[in-house]
């Protein structure tokens, strides 16, 4: 049987979460066609993902103690006598509420803090922005990029790719070096690595991003929404200085600034429900006051209307909807057992973000016959069955002997 993106053909499940070897081993997909080969989640002998692995060796492996000493002469290294010493990306949402918060207020860094903004902001989200900012005390500039442009990207993103936060992606992660140039400042500060998640697993046993996320050699040959930039501007009125938000720093412009990008993650132990009572206390983070379609939760990437077909279109390519992935999560991190999350996973998976869906086609310009056609061209004959008129997964969790 023939697959898509180069997928396993057998469709195993980890014995300890919920995750499955169709798990893309890297989220950002720059250049992404339905025949080539892609990376997938790693699994052992005994049946257990890269990511379940890992989270032993944070559990027993590491000393934690050493790592935050470091994250403190790290501090020490970098913090100025006045002005801002660290840039730290995010909208205001769990993660980055915790990161910016506990690095100015426990380590004494007086953070910047960055925004690329979301697509269409949802009212909880905004109002975790302005919390942040006012209840958390912190410095933020929110950037938003040409919004024309960045939905014929997003656009394309979704008709070539199924991967409509592919430039979203790309912005969120280059904004951070981009911004600390422009003010001088030396030190980007992520949060997580999601090396932990399932993506390449040696990034755990590293402090710092990878530069080849976030630097580039020749701007006219970065793909956006499935086409490189040259083409964009050769059949559109777009010039190559409307995508400059887009372009990260070259590799001189790397070395003269001397900017280093950094993941929390690293030094203290990342737990993101953890993150999220942190959150709450300390910068006024308020969750949904109903569960995300797709999932159970009610706290986790809130504040794009967008997001939801985000996790519904890897649903699509690779079998995997936002529940498995909270579930897995909070699974590794013994909030719930296994059992419970593929409960969760068969409750919720399979749902449709119905809530923003017509936002969705007025942002991208799309019809609804268009919309599913194009979700019908990325479903895996190994992954999908359809029924009549109903598409069905061929191997669900709730079917692997639970």
């Amino acid at each position: 049987m023939s697959t898509f993106f180069g997928l396993p053909e057998v469709v195993k499940f980890c014995k300890r979460c919920v995750i499955s070897n169709q798990r893309p081993s890297s989220t950002v997909e720059l250049k992404h066609k339905i025949e080539e080969k892609k990376e997938t989640i790693a699994f052992d002998e005994f049946g257990i993902c890269d990511a379940c692995r890992f989270h032993e060796v944070k559990e027993k492996g590491i000393d934690w103690d050493s790592r935050e000493q470091q994250l403190i002469e790290l501090c020490d290294k970098y913090r100025k006598p006045s002005g801002y010493d660290v840039v730290v990306p995010g909208s205001g949402g769990k993660d980055s509420a915790f990161t910016s918060h506990i690095l100015k207020y426990k380590y004494g860094m007086n953070p910047l803090t960055v925004t690329w903004s979301p697509h269409l902001y949802t009212e909880i989200g905004w109002q975790n922005f302005e919390n942040w900012i006012h209840v958390g005390g912190l410095d933020n500039i929110l950037f938003t990029p040409n919004g024309q442009l960045h939905r014929h990207l997003t656009k394309l993103a979704f008709i070539n790719l199924l991967h409509p936060f592919q430039p979203f992606i790309v912005g969120q992660r280059i904004i951070g070096p981009l911004m600390a140039k422009r003010f001088g400042i030396e030190l980007v500060m992520y949060g997580e690595n999601q090396a932990e998640y399932g993506n390449n697993s040696k990034e755990n046993s590293k402090p710092t991003m990878d530069s080849k996320f976030f630097s580039v050699e020749d701007p006219m040959n970065i793909t956006l929404g499935g086409v490189q930039i040259r083409e964009t501007i050769q059949n559109t009125s777009y010039s190559l200085n409307d995508f400059s938000p887009y372009i990260p720093l070259t590799e001189t412009d790397l070395h003269e600034s001397k900017v280093a990008v950094h993941y929390l993650g690293y030094y203290l132990k990342w737990d993101p429900q953890e993150c999220f009572y942190y959150a709450v206390e300390n910068t006024g983070f308020e969750p949904n006051t109903q569960r995300t379609e797709g999932s159970y939760s009610k706290y986790s990437s809130i504040d794009d209307k967008i997001d939801p077909f985000h996790y519904f279109t890897t649903l699509i390519k690779f079998g995997l909807g936002r529940a498995s992935y909270d579930a897995a999560h909070e699974i590794r991190n013994e909030k719930i057992t296994r059992e419970e999350g593929v409960e969760l996973v068969k409750n919720f998976d399979l749902e449709f973000p119905s809530k923003y869906f017509e936002e969705f086609l007025e942002y991208i310009d799309i019809s609804k016959d268009q919309f599913f056609s194009t979700l019908d061209k990325f479903r895996s004959p190994h992954l999908w069955n359809k029924n009549g008129d109903n598409w069905e997964l061929k191997n669900p969790i709730w079917n692997d002997g639970v």
